[in-house]
């Protein structure tokens, strides 16, 4: 899995996390796994798979980290 901090959120129910790459990496609330998207908040540390969606890479099995 990928580490990465949550840059930003939005009220539409997608995100997207900052990379060790320096990449923004897209993610949905239907790829979050063990809390809702609601209790996410920017800055926090989250570990991913990345995907393939419509529009290029995104992440998925978005979990919090520790």
């Amino acid at each position: 899995m990928e580490q990465g901090t949550i840059k930003r959120l939005t009220d539409r129910g997608f995100g997207f996390i900052a990379t060790n790459s320096n990449e923004d990496m897209f993610f949905h609330s239907s790829n979050v796994e063990g809390v809702q998207f609601n209790d996410l908040r920017e800055g926090q540390e989250v570990t991913y798979n990345v995907g393939s969606g419509p529009k290029g890479p995104r992440a998925e099995n978005v979990q919090v980290a520790g």
